[in-house]
């Protein structure tokens, strides 16, 4: 995987986003590059969305931000999303996300620096350990139940 220059990280009120470059292998061994968004909202805080654009339409995957936390230094998760670190062909700090499904599995790598860049911006809008006071339970709860 070739370094990628890091592309800006978008902050909103609520929230923050940036672009990343997934690398990935198709099944004929190929590498690909898939444009992906990383997205966090403070209303949200628990978790992070990954949208994978393509031709055929976009793929959003959430996971738990302490996985990719997580998964800076160690590996870890269990069940559809592994997260790990490792060195790519040109010696650089990279992640991989190893993402499984009914339909499939994609194993794909990012810049580490990128991503520990992106989570430090939403440790800043939403601390570890102060998640829950950015949760409007009462709104939860009306929405499950689908009252107003």
């Amino acid at each position: 995987m070739t370094q990628q220059p890091m592309q800006p990280i978008r902050m909103t009120s609520g929230g923050v986003s940036q672009a990343v470059l997934l690398s990935c292998v198709d099944q004929w061994g190929r590498a690909v590059e898939v444009p992906t968004t990383l997205g966090f909202r403070a209303d949200d805080p628990y978790a992070v969305s990954m949208v994978f654009h393509s031709g055929s339409g976009d793929v959003e995957w959430v996971l738990a931000r302490t996985l990719l936390l997580q998964g800076l230094a160690s590996p870890c998760g269990d069940g559809d999303v592994k997260v790990y670190p490792s060195i790519d062909e040109d010696a650089n700090a990279v992640t991989i996300l190893d993402f499984c499904s009914p339909d499939g599995r994609l194993v794909a790598q990012t810049d580490s620096l990128a991503l520990q860049s992106f989570l430090s911006r939403t440790f800043e809008l939403v601390p570890v350990g102060a998640e829950s006071k950015h949760i409007d339970l009462d709104q939860l709860v009306a929405a499950l139940l689908g009252t107003p």
